[in-house]
C-alpha cells in the first residue's frame, strides 16, 4: 500500500509540474485588484504596472493540509498592462479594449521532491482583451471585460516553476463599485473573473472552469489617501479533465490596501497585502500553495 507521502511525490512528479502557484489553476493571479477595481476610467490610454511578490508558506493537498518537509519557493511577478478606452459607445458603455504582458522570476524549493530546487524566469503568456464595457451611474459603477490569455510563454513540463502554463485561458469579467454617500468617500467593490481552458497539450489534461472574486470596502479621506479592506476568493468549479484526482483547487485570503491619487500628474500608487488563510488542491497541480502576497501598482495616464 503507498504511504501518503509517496502519494504526495507522485503529485509533485506528475501534477505540480503545471503553472506558477498564485493562479487557483487558470492565468489570472488573485490580488492583482483591489479597491474600486470594477470601475474602468474614461476616455484615454492608460498603462498599469503591476509589481506582485508572493511567498509559499507551505503547500496543501487536495484536503487543505499542509504536506511534510521543508518546502517554500516566491514568484515574483512584473504585469505590463496597456489600457484604451476609446471614448465610444456600446450598449450604453464605455468601450475600450487592453493587453498584459507579465514578467516572471519563479523559485520552488521543494523538500517532499528529496530537495530539489526549481527555478525559471521570462515573460509569461500573453493576454489580449479587444472588449471593455464600462457602465458609470451617479452612485455605482460595472464594467463587463472578455479576453484572451494565449500559450505563448515557454512551458516545460518537467518543471514546477515553469513561467508558461502550456495552455489558453479565456477570461469573462464582471464586476460593479457601490458608492455609499454622495461624496463617494465610502465604497464597496466586487471582481469576479471566470476561467475557461484550453488543453495542455504536453500532458493531455484541460484545467476545469474557475471564478475568482477580488473585492474591498474602502474610505478615502480629506487627504486623498484612500484606505481599505480587501481580499480574494477562488474556486475551481470543475474537476481537471484527464485528470488523475477529482479535486478541486481553492484559495482565501484577506489583506489591507492604501492608495493615493494624483490628478495634475495623472498618476496612481497603491499598495496592498494579503494573507492566504485557506488554500486546497485540483487535479492538474495535485498540491496547492499558501502563502502571502504583496502588491504595487502603478497607474500612469498617457
Amino acid at each position: 500500500m503507498q504511504t501518503r507521502k509517496t502519494v504526495w511525490l507522485a503529485a509533485l512528479g506528475a501534477s505540480l509540474v503545471a503553472t506558477p502557484v498564485l493562479a487557483v489553476n487558470g492565468h489570472y493571479p488573485p490580488g492583482i485588484e483591489g479597491l474600486n477595481a470594477a470601475a474602468a476610467p474614461s476616455e484615454g490610454l492608460y498603462y498599469r504596472g503591476y509589481l506582485l511578490h508572493y511567498d509559499v508558506e507551505h503547500f496543501n493537498d487536495g484536503t487543505g493540509t499542509a504536506v511534510p518537509g521543508d518546502n517554500s519557493g516566491s514568484v515574483t511577478a512584473l504585469a505590463h498592462r496597456f489600457i484604451w478606452m476609446t471614448g465610444k459607445q456600446f450598449l450604453g458603455a464605455d468601450y475600450g479594449m487592453e493587453a498584459i504582458v507579465p514578467m516572471l522570476d519563479i523559485e520552488f524549493e521543494l523538500g517532499i521532491a528529496g530537495g530539489q530546487r526549481f527555478d525559471d524566469d521570462g515573460i509569461g503568456d500573453v493576454f489580449v482583451g479587444p472588449l471593455i464595457l464600462g457602465w458609470h451611474g451617479e452612485q455605482w459603477d460595472a464594467t463587463f471585460a472578455a479576453g484572451h490569455w494565449f500559450d505563448s510563454a515557454d512551458f516545460d513540463v518537467a518543471n514546477p516553476a515553469s513561467v508558461g502554463k502550456g495552455y489558453g485561458t479565456t477570461m469573462l469579467t464582471l464586476g460593479g463599485v457601490w458608492h455609499l454617500d454622495a461624496e463617494k468617500r465610502w465604497n464597496v467593490s466586487a471582481l469576479s473573473r471566470y476561467e475557461i481552458k484550453t488543453e495542455q497539450d504536453d500532458t493531455g489534461i484541460t484545467p476545469g472552469d474557475s471564478w475568482l472574486v477580488e473585492w474591498g470596502i474602502g474610505h478615502r479621506l480629506t487627504s486623498g489617501l484612500e484606505l481599505g479592506l480587501v481580499g480574494y476568493d477562488a474556486w475551481q468549479l470543475e474537476a481537471d479533465d484527464g485528470a488523475t484526482t477529482g479535486d478541486k483547487a481553492e484559495r482565501h485570503a484577506i489583506g489591507v490596501e492604501a492608495g493615493y491619487l494624483w490628478p495634475t500628474a495623472g498618476v496612481m500608487l497603491k499598495g496592498a497585502a494579503y494573507h492566504e488563510y485557506d488554500a486546497g488542491a485540483g487535479g492538474l497541480k495535485g498540491l496547492e500553495s499558501e502563502g502571502d502576497t504583496f502588491r504595487l501598482q502603478l497607474t500612469k495616464f498617457l
